[in-house]
């Protein structure tokens, strides 16, 4: 990831947690620290992938906003995992080593989300929207770079390590705990085309299908707030 992306994921968040900051609530404003494990994968139609294993950290902030509604933001680096099916060159029996080939890819999230209490401090169902700047799909290790790819003849796992580097993601999800410790899970999509940049490469297609693949990420978490 650059660091002008970074930047600006950082000025970003300072920006909302400054004007949030102006407004006068009746109740709280909580600053809180979070982690946990991730579930990656793609959806696509040009690569055979496995999901794999992650994890996330980051900082939050919950906030009442008006009702039962809370407002929650904030900045959170995440390290997924994908695999993706390639065979390498033929032993001297003749047999193929085929296996999915380990990538993972480093991002930072941005998050501005709506909060539903349906018990204030204990139960709340969260939503909205996403900001993802991410690093390449970087191979795990280069051994695996001329693999060919399962489904081409001559793309190799090494050619789609630069994928899109900012995308737009949806969540949903469940919150649920003490009023300064909560479990999480929740649901991201990845809205935009994480292999469009793929696309501008000169590279084999299948059957002239361009690169199309969306982000499919589980996310379970635990918040401290303090």
């Amino acid at each position: 990831m650059s660091l002008k992306n970074l930047l600006f994921v950082t000025f970003s968040v300072l920006l909302f947690q400054q004007s949030y900051s102006q407004r006068n609530f009746d109740e709280y404003n909580r600053l809180g620290i979070n982690g946990g494990l991730t579930l990656f994968d793609i959806n696509t139609s040009n690569f055979n992938t496995e999901q794999g294993e992650g994890f996330m950290a980051g900082f939050t902030t919950r906030g009442s906003f008006r009702n039962n509604f809370d407002l929650v933001y904030g900045i959170n680096y995440y390290n997924t995992e994908i695999g993706i099916l390639a065979r390498g060159q033929g032993t001297n029996s003749g047999a193929f080593d085929q296996q999915y080939v380990p990538y993972t890819i480093q991002s930072a999230q941005l998050n501005f989300l709506g909060s539903y209490n349906i018990i204030k401090h204990h139960l709340s169902l969260e939503f909205g929207p996403i900001l993802n700047v991410n690093g390449k799909m970087k191979l795990k290790e280069d051994r695996y770079e001329n693999y060919i790819v399962d489904g081409y003849t001559s793309l190799r796992s090494g050619d789609i390590q630069d994928i899109s580097k900012v995308n737009f993601h949806v969540m949903g999800g469940i919150t649920a705990g003490l009023e300064n410790f909560r479990i999480s899970g929740h649901y991201q999509y990845g809205v935009t085309n994480m292999f469009n940049k793929l696309n501008d490469k000169e590279l084999e297609t299948n059957g002239g299908k361009e690169f199309e693949g969306h982000s499919s990420t589980i996310v379970i978490a635990a918040v401290i707030y303090f």
